[in-house]
């Protein structure tokens, strides 16, 4: 139970400081911010793997999470802003 707590908080973390280095509208609040981090924190480590900096069972550290989130967030932008036009 403390993992997935664990996650959440840390996608919190990872997505409220990707919004801060972004900053701007975006549609969604508190749980879109925390889906942001979590999902930055997979396609992080995903990206890492395939870079060869993460072994096949590493997590991605906080640097890859972020920078996934920053990638996640500025694509959701996109979609969003294609929706809204």
């Amino acid at each position: 139970m403390f993992g997935v707590l664990g996650w959440i908080l840390f996608g919190l973390i990872v997505g409220a400081l990707a919004k801060l280095v972004m900053p701007g509208r975006d549609p969604g609040g508190i749980i879109v911010t925390m889906l942001i981090g979590i999902a930055g924190a997979l396609i992080g480590g995903f990206i890492g793997r395939t870079l060869g900096w993460y072994g096949p069972n590493d997590g991605a550290g906080f640097f890859m999470s972020f920078l996934g989130a920053i990638l996640l967030l500025w694509i959701y932008r996109m979609v969003a802003v294609r929706r809204t036009v």
